[in-house]
């Protein structure tokens, strides 16, 4: 990478899935608040015109990068935490974003394919890149989470989160998901107390953007007739936990930018840290793998 090893003079910022929708305007507008960023995802064709426009705005060469990231699969994660932390630079604010709903199947370490695409890759993603947080002083983890956390009425069914998807839309294997993104985020909170580091989850709104890409064709009118937020309106929630957030409300959840009350399963103690000793066994049983 061309990036100097020097810490940025700049506040930093790492945002999976900036290509489109609630990323895209979330990058844009931090870039206009002058953070460096690293936009992470698969495609670093389809991320340049957000780079673009991002230069655009600032006037600078180097105020955005590239980082691939595929959070279906742990090794891809791993690279991705690895070419940030060689930069040197230091991380102000890591936005766990990118997510997928609707998509059937399992992730290269087997597990099902939302909850490991949406929380597992973006639990270890966090957790390489704690320390450099814990570094960089006022810090902030924002998880992009949904309202459709309250549609996992049974909580986390750990029976099948290394089982293939098995509705028939992938919708209730999202909402377990989404649930595991507040639970994550509300031991995060704990795990990183006393530290500098803050975290939050939130609900963007019914945003249309493609997360849905992969929801049934058929069930896509009905979404709309529901009415959707555009991402600049879906954006604010995000951007409102970034930048405004008082730290004394790490790790609430946050719904039109103010905190919110979840689904009491996401309001379970035990169930975050079960969550939490789960995943990082599981994450580092897929490295010796």
């Amino acid at each position: 990478m061309s990036l100097s090893l020097n810490a940025s003079k700049k506040p930093v910022a790492l945002i999976t899935g900036a290509n489109v929708g609630i990323g895209r305007v979330t990058a844009v507008q931090l870039a206009k608040q002058g953070y460096q960023l690293f936009l992470a995802g698969r495609s670093a064709e389809r991320t340049q015109p957000v780079i673009d426009e991002i230069r655009a705005i600032t006037g600078q060469a180097d105020c955005a990068t590239f980082l691939p990231l595929q959070l279906d699969d742990l090794v891809s994660v791993r690279q991705c935490a690895d070419m940030f932390l060689v930069t040197g630079q230091p991380l102000h604010l890591l936005i766990n974003n990118a997510g997928l709903a609707g998509a059937k199947g399992v992730t290269r370490q087997g597990f099902e394919l939302a909850f490991g695409v949406n929380h597992l890759g973006h639990f270890l993603l966090t957790h390489l890149l704690l320390p450099r947080l814990k570094e960089s002083a006022g810090s902030r983890v924002v998880t992009v989470a949904s309202r459709a956390h309250m549609l996992a009425r049974r909580g986390i069914p750990w029976e099948t989160l290394q089982r293939p998807t098995a509705s028939m839309t992938g919708v209730p294997e999202y909402a377990v998901s989404k649930l595991a993104n507040i639970l994550f985020s509300l031991q995060l909170s704990k795990e990183t107390q006393g530290t500098g580091v803050s975290t939050y989850s939130l609900h963007p709104g019914v945003v249309d953007t493609e997360v849905w890409r992969e929801v049934p064709r058929w069930l896509r009118p009905v979404m709309k007739w529901r009415g959707m937020l555009t991402p600049e309106e879906g954006a604010k929630t995000t951007l409102h936990c970034a930048l405004q957030a008082p730290v004394t409300q790490s790790g609430l959840y946050f719904d039109k930018c103010q905190p919110k009350t979840p689904s009491k399963f996401a309001l379970d103690a035990m169930a975050a840290k079960q969550l939490w000793d789960a995943s990082m066994n599981w994450v580092y049983q897929s490295e010796q793998t």
